[in-house]
């Protein structure tokens, strides 16, 4: 059985797919648990192999799911195609249905993401110490431009890739590391207050000849 590639860079055609909440929540099973039925799904989520079949099917027709061949008799036993998917907002925007699903999408990674960490917070006291000290939250600061911050997101990803190269030590767990990163001065939109401030400043009796004005 082929394994899955590393990344799948999410088209128009599936986002519009994945945005769905049993979807989502089908692929990301399938990704934490390994290759299923649509019925071991459907029992797992709570809802029915009939709709199951169909959404699975759905995933497969934009390339997120497969079937492995190795079913038994009309069961297909489903695996996810990829082992993460990325996307890049400014390939989606000209689609105004798949810039609209993008944006559901992450809004349901934040819900999930939420409901995760909770669950971690709920059963911490349970784990040994050195994994309550080990897992947790933080975030940090810095001064970057765009081009810098797609600089490390990729520094980030060598440093994920190093890892899973290397494999899991001894006493080792799954672990699930989000990545978030944004502007803080979000209201300030880059180049809005630049063009208002050059219009404001421009005066009949602005001729500096080291202007240039063209």
């Amino acid at each position: 059985m082929p394994a899955p590639q590393d990344n799948f860079r999410l088209t128009p055609e599936a986002v519009k797919v994945l945005a769905h909440p049993l979807r989502s929540r089908l692929l990301g099973t399938l990704r934490r648990g390994g290759p299923a039925t649509a019925t071991t799904l459907a029992t797992a989520l709570s809802t029915n192999s009939g709709a199951t079949s169909y959404h699975l099917r759905k995933l497969e027709s934009v390339g997120l799911v497969a079937d492995t061949g190795e079913g038994a008799g009309k069961q297909r036993l489903w695996r996810a195609a990829t082992s993460s998917h990325s996307w890049a907002p400014s390939e989606l925007s000209d689609d105004e249905d798949a810039a609209t699903a993008l944006a559901w999408l992450q809004r349901d990674y934040l819900r999930l993401f939420g409901t995760d960490f909770g669950h971690w917070l709920d059963v911490a006291e349970a784990w040994p110490s050195e994994w309550q000290d080990a897992a947790g939250l933080g975030d940090t600061r810095l001064a970057l431009n765009a081009e810098q911050l797609v600089a490390l997101k990729a520094d980030l990803e060598q440093v994920f890739d190093r890892y899973e190269k290397a494999g899991g030590g001894p006493g080792s767990r799954r672990v699930s590391i989000w990545q978030a990163a944004y502007p803080m001065d979000m209201d300030e939109v880059p180049g809005t207050d630049d063009v208002k401030g050059d219009a404001d400043a421009r005066t009949d009796t602005d001729t500096d000849p080291g202007t240039d004005r063209s």
